[in-house]
């Protein structure tokens, strides 16, 4: 028998879990991936797209939980903007737009205004 690895990824001690910070879409994604094998054909069948889809969005799966894993703190806009795109329902430069507004805007809280 191996010895655990002393170097894991994440603290086991740490809460929550880094899976356990993703989207629940993501989640989902992750489930039905290990439930395929690892197969992406079998995914991409799975959610009606094409392989290049699925494995685009497997990517970005990747890079979120990177971060968590990084200690990053999440970005809930950027997070829905990309799923926006992902689905079409708006388009790449307007997502950017939308982001770039909301990072101009200040915050009620930096405003010096009473909220």
């Amino acid at each position: 028998m191996s010895s655990p690895d002393p170097n894991p990824p994440f603290s086991p001690s740490a809460s929550p879990h880094p899976l356990a910070t993703l989207p629940r879409e993501d989640l989902d994604l992750i489930c039905a991936l290990v439930l395929h094998s690892g197969s992406l054909k079998d995914l991409a069948s799975e959610y009606d797209v094409s392989y290049p889809t699925i494995r685009a969005r497997l990517d970005k799966v990747i890079e979120r939980l990177r971060a968590r894993l990084n200690g990053q703190p999440t970005d809930p806009l950027s997070d829905m903007l990309a799923e926006l795109v992902e689905r079409g329902e708006i388009t790449l430069p307007a997502a950017k737009r939308v982001r770039e507004f909301v990072r101009r805007t200040p915050s009620p809280s930096t405003s010096g205004e009473p909220t």
